[in-house]
């Protein structure tokens, strides 16, 4: 868990301002024993999880396709190759959807927008040099061209919801 308290408390607000926004129909679905507080959605979802992301195309078309995910600081961040189409639909429509499912026992599902951490040519964002030492030990130093060939994101989440029947069966896995 690499979350601050601060992150934490931001994580459950968001957690908990999602889920009372929602339809009456998720609500009956995602109820208080069918999910997660910040504290134990950060215990789960540690090291590379699969995202199924959601991009736009220039006519509006919706895109899907799998990214690698890594739930840091209470968000999630992902990378591709610079030359991917997602990239190009990030970098003019930055309005994203993600999807971390695991079978029946967790969907973590999160709408935002994607800021881009190392743009090509530009100045990198603040938090690019702790994300990339973590990544590059995670991957490898020598995994990527770090500067040329892939481009990393930074979901910002405007809203989430955890489904989660059994938290005690998640941690035993």
């Amino acid at each position: 868990m690499r979350e601050t308290p601060e992150e934490l408390a931001a994580l459950q607000t968001l957690l908990d301002t999602s889920l009372a926004g929602a339809t009456g129909h998720l609500r009956s679905i995602i109820a208080a024993d069918r999910t997660l507080t910040a504290a134990q959605l950060t215990s789960v979802l540690t090291g590379m999880c699969l995202l199924t992301l959601s991009t736009v195309t220039a006519k509006g078309e919706p895109r899907v396709s799998g990214v690698d995910g890594h739930f840091l600081h209470g968000r999630w961040y992902f990378g591709t190759a610079r030359t991917a189409a997602k990239a190009r639909h990030l970098a003019a429509r930055p309005a994203a959807s993600v999807a971390h499912m695991r079978g029946e026992g967790l969907g973590v599902f999160t709408h935002g927008t994607a800021e881009t951490l190392n743009p090509a040519g530009g100045e990198p964002d603040a938090e690019w040099p702790e994300l990339r030492a973590y990544l590059q030990d995670f991957y490898g130093d020598d995994a990527f061209d770090w500067d040329n060939d892939v481009v990393f994101f930074r979901l910002r989440p405007h809203w989430t919801t955890v489904y989660a029947p059994d938290f005690a069966e998640l941690i035993a896995q």
